[in-house]
């Protein structure tokens, strides 16, 4: 079958920086200056290693989006409730949006990710946005190319393409009667597929799965070769594709994976020869639930509540309480405590939450930025049962009072 094409390593591209004041849901049309954040050294991502590139320090902030299902708002509504507040990001200096694939449960009802990220296309002019990820054995391959293709050109460039094997592997194939145990070979074939037909003139391929014979391709995506790769929660497996990464983790444990992640990125490198600038730096970081409100007080108490919510959405599809992934998997890699087995206080010490006034989510992103080793905050801004209003409320006091320069 042979290997991957060479891949596109990610090329940043500027925020523009127009902080929204909560509830303000107006868009511009201009473009401001482009949007940084630095609080400390200008080199204050450190390289563990000499062989490692000078990594630049300039953190971006995203979104990660679950986009759970809100009961007492019907889906119509919640969905541009959404569209609202995507463009109350994109206006703020937010540099990308990702969303969750999931199935059958209320802690996901983004379940077809291309077609709600183009009406965020729409909505939208700077932001970058994608699918984190799409589960690619649940999808044919070639359909998925020419998905991706619409969604990049209507975008003008700004789709991103995250992938994965679905969350605990093999739950996700098996509850649509996929044997588990295909998993991995599915992905395997299906991302090989992928880039293939993201980057080739003709398909022909010869695997397990799939069989194809001279395919023409038709569409391309706007970016050259191919959209950005984001592949999260394995440093190593990100690293070796050239793609971009994101993680669990506290402050502190983040530095190893950072380093285990540039390591294999840097493998990448040497064997590809395709990302020797500065400019193709790829992002890297840990994921965050934020709540910010008016003071400490108010902000731990509404977030307390929206956890337990946001706890039960997980388990809400387990027949009998038990997950369908195969023993021989293994135990689900523990990443610092798994959302459905821990309490928010846990949740909390383990910096999986960050609750609290503007001042003291603001403490805690200068000190991400100055020991975590990473370019990249992923936070997410709605979830559990927090409300449209609610959520914008707190996305504006964030990107207004904490995200912004001294």
């Amino acid at each position: 079958m042979g290997g991957f094409p060479p891949l596109l390593n990610p090329v940043p591209l500027q925020s523009p920086s127009h902080p929204v004041q909560p509830g303000d849901q107006a868009r511009t049309k201009a473009h401001p200056p482009a949007f940084s954040y630095r609080i400390s050294k200008p080199d204050c991502i450190p390289t563990a290693r000499q062989h490692h590139r000078n990594w630049r320090s300039l953190l971006k902030f995203g979104i990660f989006d679950h986009v759970e299902r809100l009961p007492d708002v019907s889906l119509d509504r919640q969905f541009a409730d959404r569209l609202e507040l995507l463009a109350q990001a994109d206006n703020g200096g937010i540099y990308g949006y990702h969303v969750a694939e999931h199935h059958h449960s209320p802690l996901s009802i983004g379940s077809s990710p291309g077609i709600y990220l183009t009406a965020i296309a729409a909505r939208t002019e700077r932001i970058n946005f994608g699918p984190l990820v799409y589960v690619l054995p649940l999808y044919h391959p070639i359909r998925l190319v020419e998905e991706i293709c619409m969604v990049d050109n209507l975008s003008g460039g700004r789709y991103q393409i995250g992938i994965g094997k679905g969350a605990p592997v093999g739950e996700e194939f098996a509850m649509w009667g996929g044997d588990p145990v295909e998993v991995h070979e599915r992905f395997e074939e299906t991302l090989e597929i992928l880039m293939f037909g993201l980057t080739q003139e003709f398909v022909t391929f010869s695997g397990k799965f799939y069989e194809f014979k001279d395919l023409s391709m038709e569409l391309k995506p706007k970016q050259t070769p191919h959209p950005p790769l984001w592949y999260p929660g394995n440093p190593a497996t990100a690293g070796r594709l050239g793609a971009n990464f994101i993680n669990f983790g506290s402050i502190a444990s983040l530095p190893a994976t950072v380093e285990t992640y540039k390591e294999n990125f840097q493998t990448y490198v040497d064997e590809k020869g395709s990302a020797s600038s500065p400019s193709t730096e790829p992002l890297y970081g840990g994921t965050k639930r934020i709540y910010v409100a008016d003071t400490d007080e108010e902000a731990m108490k509404r977030a307390r509540s929206a956890y337990a919510v946001y706890r039960a959405n997980f388990r809400k599809p387990l027949p009998g309480d038990t997950w369908r992934r195969p023993t021989t998997f293994g135990p689900i890699p523990d990443t610092g405590g798994h959302p459905w087995d821990i309490d928010f206080d846990q949740a909390l010490a383990g910096e999986q939450v960050i609750i609290g006034s503007p001042a003291t989510v603001r403490e805690f992103v200068e000190r991400y930025e100055s020991e975590s080793d990473c370019n990249y905050l992923v936070t997410s801004v709605q979830w559990g049962d927090i409300g449209h209003e609610e959520a914008s409320y707190s996305l504006g006091l964030f990107m207004s009072e904490v995200m912004t320069s001294d």
